[in-house]
């Protein structure tokens, strides 16, 4: 075989891998997402017709702390278990706990046979605090794990892939449970019994699809070559080396230590913190619409799902269309600077406009440009990182920085109950809009020139603190 022939079979064969190896990754992206888009919703209907929806503020507050131990258990077994099992072990987790949970909504006295709200009722902040681990343990790990096997262009070019198939997850998922919760939720016959038998089995079947995460991963793990399961070479580098000294364990505290350390982890702490500012304040409005028009569970879910629905469909066309283009064209910098700009612009509209369909309007666009661009742009950032920024730290920062957002913006929740119905509402509201932009526009200024510098400079962030000298 000539050297022309072989090269070219050499390029087909590793096109072809890296092809498979993101065709894999999206279908385990499809669904995770599939089974949390509808399970998300169902939890905060679930909560509001058990606890009460006066008590959704301190349920997220309250979550920020309850999720302290499992972060530094997740700390101990990143030492202990390799990439791909860390996200099997947590797909065929909350797949597991998922349907457990679903056999107990059913239940006469702590599921939603009874009609009766109170804060003392255990159940609903179980499922709440259960399905709020979702993000920093399963979607977080698995973007953990696909940036410790992605590249800088590897990322340019197929992040927006896995993006699109999960928003065709969330389409399928969040639309086929939105038809079913308006086919029989609009019945005048349509019973207490069957309404909870119906999200009973809507929350089975979301399990059940997740359970399909470990599946995938182990098939990927047989069918991809290993030398294409490693992107950043810099980093791919520093952690064999580590290997080879034995000093893989960096301990339960170094993800935290990281990010306090290092400015540029702490900038992606921010990013996630304004946008979930805004988010959950914009989220927790949409909830009070969502109960005051419904007039069962099932229209509850629908009115939830819906949007959810609607969100995902937005999500897959900019996914599909303009994601890569956009990273390929603008680079990281720009496009982290057209996350709080649109985000801005949502806000102002709404501002201007605070009717319902500009609520949903703006809750849609807003998440769709988070989940279909913001997060592909943001999750990028930890490629030019050393293992413990990608797992430690990101596990910190994903179930903190969203945490702690949604607890300080929950408080002004709780505090603008008191101005609701007050000429100062509107601009308490856009002052406070007002600031949050302001701040994340800056952080993503920052975090794109210093993720511009490092690539150039093949630069890992945090090798100092491994006690690695780069070579």
């Amino acid at each position: 075989m000539s050297l022309d022939v072989r090269e070219s079979t050499e390029e087909q064969y590793d096109a072809g891998q890296e092809r498979l190896k993101f065709i894999f990754l999206g279908a385990v992206y499809f669904f995770m997402i599939f089974g949390n888009s509808i399970i998300k919703d169902l939890k905060d209907v679930i909560f509001m017709n058990i606890v009460g929806r006066t008590y959704v503020p301190l349920a997220k507050i309250l979550s920020m702390f309850v999720l302290i131990p499992p972060i530094f258990l997740y700390a101990k077994i990143v030492d202990k278990l390799r990439r791909y099992q860390l996200i099997a072990f947590f797909g065929a987790f909350f797949g597991i706990v998922g349907i457990i949970l679903a056999i107990f909504l059913g239940n006469p006295t702590i599921g939603l046979m009874n009609t009766n709200t109170n804060p003392y009722r255990l159940f609903g902040w179980l499922v709440y605090f259960v399905v709020e681990g979702y993000s920093p343990f399963l979607v977080s790990v698995f973007w953990a794990f696909t940036h410790s096997i992605t590249s800088p262009k590897g990322a340019r070019n197929n992040y927006a892939f896995m993006v699109s198939a999960s928003k065709v997850g969330g389409m399928l998922g969040a639309g086929g449970a939105w038809y079913m919760f308006s086919s029989y939720g609009s019945s005048t016959a349509f019973s207490l019994l069957a309404d909870v038998r119906l999200h009973q089995a809507v929350f089975v079947g979301a399990s059940v699809v997740v359970l399909m995460v470990p599946i995938v991963v182990y098939a990927l793990m047989r069918n991809v070559s290993g030398r294409y399961l490693h992107g950043y070479e810099a980093a791919y580098k520093v952690e064999k080396e580590k290997g080879k000294q034995g000093k893989e364990e960096t301990g339960i505290w170094a993800g935290l230590l990281m990010l306090l350390k290092y400015p540029y982890v702490l900038g992606i702490f921010g990013m996630i913190y304004f946008y979930e500012l805004v988010n959950t304040v914009l989220g927790y409005l949409r909830l009070g619409e969502a109960q005051s028009q419904a007039a069962n569970l099932a229209q509850q879910s629908s009115f939830l799902l819906q949007s959810t629905f609607m969100m995902h469909v937005l999500g897959f066309i900019i996914a599909f269309f303009g994601t890569s283009t956009l990273m390929r064209r603008l680079g990281e910098r720009t496009c982290l600077l057209l996350i709080p700009v649109i985000s801005g612009m949502l806000l102002f509209v709404y501002m201007i406009d605070t009717t319902p369909m500009v609520l949903t309007f703006a809750w849609v666009i807003l998440k769709a440009v988070n989940y279909a661009f913001a997060w592909p742009v943001r999750e990028s950032l930890y490629i030019p990182t050393v293992k413990s920024i990608k797992f430690k730290s990101k596990a910190w920062i994903d179930a903190f920085g969203s945490k702690f957002a949604k607890a300080g913006a929950s408080t002004f929740n709780i505090l603008m109950n008191f101005f609701e119905v007050t000429a100062m509402a509107m601009p308490i509201y856009s002052a406070f809009f007002a600031t949050v932009v302001s701040l994340w526009v800056g952080v993503a200024y920052f975090l794109g020139h210093r993720y511009d510098k490092a690539v150039a400079n093949n630069e890992v962030i945090g090798l100092e603190s491994e006690g690695i000298a780069e070579k």
